[in-house]
């Protein structure tokens, strides 16, 4: 299987997003995703809409939406629409909820709520009325799209939400890690899931969320991400460190992570209040080894390769950094030419 690449876009600025979009597109990227978090960046389908009118060939869309800030009909119709304007190049990804969800002091829904959410959006993204929570519903408008409906992925990071995955997407953002064990057990549960509904892996576009930074100064760019590690501690073990192969000795430091991180900081670049929680050096080098492609280009190249024979071969980068433009020329340039097939 050939390796493809995507990259997920913060909008800090609606400009800086259509830069960095074109940008990606120029240097080889296959998809790029918009993050959707109202209190803290950019409004996402405002960003979309700009982002697919400044490029021709990528996939666009959420990286990732959830299911309370927006009714599953509103969801519909505004990933429809970028389906129009970007001439049939937008997905639809969609999580449990991190950033967006607690800084309005919401709480993410259980399993039940997510696969009724995702199946109702199917249906509309289909064209047909459905119901959502005993009442009936529908986007008349998307009808005219049902020859090529938006696929919607879903990002997970426990057993449970693979299977979901598995049995209910089209794609799956695989948030458990890179190494060969987590890898081959996350295509474990989705396979599951897969087969419950009849299908293979063959059937799902799998990507491996993965966490970024190329340069010679390994310390300076495992300090850089900081605040993404932080980040992946929260969100990948918050609900449940079962099932995810967790070493025993990280688990209480994890959890001291957890109970610290500000959502108000959520990939605040530099020295931010979150980055500071990783100061257990054990616990860094754990993170940044389970979850990151980090070092020379060569290593780089290394580390994807070792990835790609666990059996993952596309990869979704965040690369939150300040120099976000080097960092996208960098990886087109020096990383992805050497590991494409």
């Amino acid at each position: 299987m050939k390796a493809r690449f995507g990259i997920i876009e913060v909008p800090r600025s609606i400009a800086s997003a259509v830069e960095n979009a074109k940008l990606a597109e120029k240097s080889g990227f296959d998809w790029f995703g918009v993050a959707d978090s109202q209190s803290l960046f950019r409004e996402l389908f405002v960003t979309l809409a700009m982002v697919g009118q400044a490029t021709e060939r990528m996939m666009i869309g959420p990286s990732v939406t959830n299911p309370l800030t927006r009714h599953p009909a509103v969801m519909a119709s505004a990933a429809a629409s970028v389906q129009e304007l970007s001439g049939g190049r937008a997905m639809l990804g969609i999580g449990t909820g991190d950033s967006a969800l607690y800084n309005l002091n919401e709480r993410p829904p259980g399993l039940a709520g997510l696969r009724e959410y995702i199946v109702t959006l199917r249906e509309m993204l289909s064209g047909r009325p459905t119901e959502f929570a005993g009442r009936g519903i529908h986007t008349q408008w998307v009808a005219e799209q049902a020859d090529n409906p938006v696929p919607v992925y879903i990002a997970a990071e426990g057993p449970k939400t693979l299977e979901l995955a598995g049995e209910v997407a089209d794609g799956v953002i695989c948030g458990m890690g890179l190494s060969a064990e987590v890898v081959k057990l996350t295509l474990h549960h989705l396979a599951i899931g897969a087969e419950r509904a009849g299908r293979s892996l063959d059937d799902i576009d799998i990507w491996a969320m993965t966490r970024v930074n190329v340069g010679t100064d390994r310390a300076a760019l495992i300090n850089e991400i900081r605040m993404e590690l932080a980040s992946t501690a929260h969100h990948a073990f918050r609900f449940t460190q079962k099932g995810k192969l967790v070493p025993p000795e990280f688990a209480e430091a994890i959890r001291t992570v957890q109970s610290g991180y500000r959502p108000a900081h959520h990939e605040d670049l530099g020295q931010s209040p979150n980055a500071g929680l990783m100061d257990n050096p054990e616990l860094l080098a754990y993170m940044t080894e389970r979850f990151a492609v980090i070092g020379t280009a060569d290593e780089s190249v290394q580390r994807i390769q070792e990835i790609r024979a666990a059996g993952i071969h596309q990869f979704l980068f965040t690369g939150f950094v300040d120099e976000r433009a080097a960092l996208i020329e960098t990886l087109g340039k020096s990383v992805f030419p050497r590991c494409r097939n």
